[in-house]
Formats: structure tokens, C-alpha cells, sequence
């Protein structure tokens, strides 16, 4: 790919399927279209991975424990994940993403962002572009997929969530700094509930108000994020789309049908999730030297606890502290969920460029 021009702007695409998991559950099950579903849990146990928009509806959303989601809505459907299902769509969904470009970062299975300044059509719209990749793909799955397009990653990832479901918006770069202006402070990419939460109580409820606060301020009072604050309300922000994404962590959870109390019960459970992130490793093809569980109790407060060491444990190994983490304190409550997970891993990240914010001019087309 030839060299871009540093006195132009990128073109990204952010690319998110419209409720995902729900969707393709009810795509291949007829008879539950139109009626409000989630994937995951049952009436009494677990947590929902995705809802349908009907399931929204109600105030039903994604990581809800399942109870308060039954309570929500009476009538809802749950339907148990078919991971290899979402998995074999999602790779369809792929392919029609390196139709245009090899500059393809994946978030999850739903969603990823491009780069398609250059691209193999020769296209000089990203705004046409993300049209004809969602009629693709509605073609290909039978899925109907949201679009964000502008010229970097965090103004795509906002617009695409503008027009949802089933559309798709850009932000052009004269109108970027307007925007985020008039953007509540919830809604920028990358600011959570706690931290929109801080911002509010020093009065920044919009991007207007967080404008008006100094770097050496928001450094003071957000650390390392505060430089990421200042520039991403001035619609500044340089990380590429990292086509190889280089993986940080790798674990296996388990949600329980009842909650575990007595110390046979729980080896027994955590052998379980051990098992399957023995197997999650030997197919990866990883080792880490840090060792994480993670305990959700009755009441949903959760602990981590981890050990690190100088080697690569090997699996036997990430057993023996896998058990030694879990006993290493009093566990004073009943126990919901237990996951297990190794980090530091024996991959190096790929070197990011942060170079100068490129330009190039937008094709000004409407947004559908």
C-alpha cells in the first residue's frame, strides 16, 4: 500500500452488528422474531450477553443479571449462546470487511473498525463504502449491521452508534469539534459511568464544558487519561487500525446455577474452568506468568486475585495457584461465579505509529 500524504485525513469505518447474539437468534428461529429475547441466563440465574431491541424495550441490556431482566419483562425468551454459531457468521461478516481492505482491527465478533483511505475498490467515498459493506452483509447473513464513518477511530465508533439500528452516520472533520461540543459527556467513547460520573460533579456535562479545563488539570485530576481527554474533545485522536491485534489476556469463566458454598464444591467447579482454559491455551498457543481469579459472590461484589512470576507457568502449575489463589483468604459469602485467566503473555506488542493526524477530503454523501 503506497504511503499517505500527511496533509491528508484517514477514512475509517466503524462497523458494529445490530444487537448481535439476539439477532442471529432470531433470524434462526422464526418463531421468536418481533418478541423480546436475550442470550444468556435463565429467569433465576446468570447474566444477559445481548438483547434484542424488543427486549430493550422493557430496560433490558446486556451484562443485566438475568433476574432483574426477568422481572423487567414477563414475557421474555432467553436463549442459551451458540458461540460456534456467531462465530461461523462473524467470519462471513469478515470476509466481506477484506473485500475492501486489509486494514481490518476486530473489537469482538460484532464489531471492528477500517481503514479504507486506500482501498482494493478504489473508492474515494467511505461514506459509499460503509453503504455497500452493510447491503453486503445483509446479503451474505441476513444481518442488518450499523456504520460510523469519519476520520479517526474514536468519531467513527460515536457515529456509528448515531443512527442504530440499522444505519449509519459520519462526522466530517469541519464538523467535528461542533459536535463533540454539544456531546454529552456519557456518550464519548471511552468515558465510563464512574468517570462520567466524576466529571459530572465538577460541572463537565457536555464536550463544551470539558473543553474549557487544562491539560495540566485534567492531568491532575484523571492521570494518564487526562491527555487522552483533552484531544479527543478537540477531535484528536492518532492510533491507527491495528489489523493485528495482539491478544493481552486469556481466561475462562463460569456463571453457577446455584451459588457455591463448601470447598469440594468450589475445586470442583474451579477444576472445571481450569480444564477449559488449559485447552484455550494449548490452542493458542500462549503462556503468561501472571495468573488470575476472579470471584463474584451471592451479593455481585466481585474480588480479583492474581500472582505473578518469573517463568512461564506451565499448566500444572496455573493449577497449583489456580487453588492457592482461591484459599489464600477467608471466602466469607456464597460464591455465583469463578473465572480463571493468565496475562503478561508471552507476545509483544506491535509497535503503534502515532504520527501526524492525516487528512484527506471527505465525499459528502447522506447518511441512511
Amino acid at each position: 500500500m503506497e504511503e499517505i500524504s500527511p496533509n491528508v485525513y484517514r477514512k475509517i469505518i466503524h462497523v458494529d452488528m445490530d444487537a448481535f447474539y439476539a439477532s442471529v437468534e432470531q433470524m434462526d428461529h422464526p418463531e421468536w422474531r418481533g418478541k423480546p429475547l436475550v442470550v444468556g441466563g435463565n429467569e433465576s440465574r446468570g447474566v444477559v450477553a445481548a438483547a434484542s431491541y424488543e427486549a430493550r424495550k422493557f430496560g433490558v441490556y446486556s451484562a443485566m443479571a438475568s433476574s432483574i431482566a426477568a422481572r423487567k419483562c414477563p414475557n421474555l425468551i432467553f436463549a442459551k449462546p451458540r458461540f460456534d454459531r456467531y462465530k461461523e457468521l462473524s467470519m462471513q461478516i469478515r470476509e466481506v470487511f477484506y473485500e475492501y481492505t486489509d486494514l481490518v482491527e476486530p473489537l469482538s465478533l460484532d464489531e471492528a473498525f477500517l481503514d479504507v483511505t486506500e482501498n482494493k475498490k478504489g473508492l474515494t467515498s467511505a461514506i459509499l463504502i460503509a453503504k455497500q459493506i452493510r447491503a453486503k452483509i445483509k446479503e451474505k447473513t441476513g444481518l442488518n449491521a450499523s456504520a460510523g464513518v469519519s476520520y479517526n477511530k474514536f468519531l467513527a465508533k460515536i457515529a456509528s452508534d448515531l443512527n442504530k439500528p440499522n444505519g449509519q452516520a459520519y462526522i466530517l472533520p469541519e464538523e467535528a469539534e461542533a459536535f463533540l461540543e454539544k456531546l454529552p459527556i456519557g456518550k464519548f467513547f471511552g468515558i465510563g459511568k464512574v468517570t462520567a460520573e466524576k466529571m459530572r460533579k465538577i460541572g463537565i456535562h457536555n464536550g463544551a464544558d470539558l473543553k474549557q479545563f487544562s491539560l495540566q488539570f485534567l492531568s491532575k485530576k484523571f492521570g494518564k487519561s487526562g491527555l487522552h481527554y483533552f484531544n479527543i474533545v478537540r477531535g484528536i485522536h492518532l492510533s491507527e487500525v491495528q489489523p493485528h491485534r495482539v491478544r493481552k489476556s486469556l481466561s475462562a469463566e463460569n456463571t453457577f446455577e446455584r451459588d457455591l458454598i463448601t470447598d469440594s464444591e468450589l475445586i470442583e467447579a474451579l477444576h472445571a474452568i481450569y480444564l477449559e482454559l488449559a485447552k484455550r491455551i494449548e490452542r493458542s498457543g500462549v503462556k503468561g506468568r501472571t495468573v488470575t481469579l476472579k470471584i463474584k459472590f451471592a451479593d455481585f461484589t466481585q474480588q480479583t486475585r492474581s500472582k505473578t512470576l518469573d517463568q512461564y507457568p506451565e499448566n500444572d502449575t496455573i493449577w497449583e495457584i489456580a487453588q492457592e489463589l482461591l484459599f489464600q483468604e477467608s471466602l466469607p459469602k456464597a460464591i455465583r461465579l469463578l473465572g480463571l485467566g493468565i496475562s503478561n503473555l508471552n507476545i509483544t506488542e506491535e509497535h503503534q505509529h502515532f504520527g501526524e493526524q492525516l487528512k484527506i477530503p471527505f465525499t459528502k454523501m447522506s447518511s441512511s
